[in-house]
């Protein structure tokens, strides 16, 4: 099916989404997600409509398909940012779209495609200038998962003031964000900020956080004294607490 869309024309794939039984039009929108080519692109832009609310499920499967395609186009992701741009949409749809916005960057920097196809650095812009603009908190925290969806290298210091400065949401986004990257981008400045979150240097932070942030220590060849401090921490933590980085520690020496 996949193969036939790709050797469709526009029409019959604009044809074909209108004339389908409503119980099979995700499979469509699926299928021609899949297909990426000229042709069943623009009969998704031409078909789906993200101004209408009864389009919703129709639009978050569009969404759902696009963030996991195994190999992204320059244009599946030109599609998605122009249906975000500008656009009263529902907080749901929204949010899935600046997430898949993110996920299509990052699985196009891994195909070496990040400083040679305009519309990257367009999702790349999307995502920091709403970020920057973002001032309720579940905004940030979208957009933070968006940026980890990315992982790009750029954006570490980003997430590392997050990390430090946010509430508990946020800090907890930004460090799960930071945990997606190779060992090779957790550089000495990122293990400071974690060490100062985790032994509360400069604020409090919920356990959560300090977890994250020792997770993070743990995972990416910790020093011995890292691993000295974060023992002697856990004699002035809870058990269950206590435990889970004991077991960590364990795991890490193993």
């Amino acid at each position: 099916f996949i193969r036939m869309l790709r050797s469709a024309k526009k029409r019959d794939v604009l044809e074909l989404l209108r004339r389908a039984p409503e119980e099979t039009r995700p499979f469509i929108v699926e299928a021609a997600v899949a297909a990426q080519s000229v042709a069943s692109l623009a009969a998704l832009s031409e078909f789906l409509d993200f101004s209408k609310e009864e389009s919703k499920s129709l639009l978050e499967k569009f969404l759902y398909a696009a963030a996991f395609s195994p190999r992204p186009s320059g244009e599946l992701l030109h599609l998605v940012l122009d249906k975000l741009d500008g656009k009263q949409l529902a907080p749901e749809t929204w949010e899935m779209g600046i997430v898949a916005v993110g996920s299509l960057v990052g699985k196009l920097c891994q195909q070496k495609l990040c400083g040679l196809q305009q519309e990257v650095e367009r999702g790349v812009e999307t995502i920091l200038r709403g970020l920057g603009g973002a001032e309720e908190e579940p905004q940030v925290v979208i957009y933070l998962l968006a940026l980890g969806n990315a992982m790009l290298p750029g954006a570490i210091p980003t997430l590392l003031e997050h990390a430090e400065e946010g509430p508990a949401a946020v800090t907890t986004t930004a460090i799960s964000a930071l945990r997606r990257f190779p060992a090779r981008h957790i550089s000495s400045k990122v293990k400071r900020a974690m060490r100062r979150i985790f032994h509360e240097k400069r604020k409090s932070y919920e356990k959560t956080c300090r977890l994250a942030a020792a997770e993070l220590l743990l995972d990416n060849h910790p020093s011995p004294m890292d691993v000295i401090n974060i023992l002697l921490a856990t004699k002035e933590m809870e058990a269950e607490t206590a435990k889970f980085l004991l077991l960590k520690v364990q795991n890490s020496l193993q």
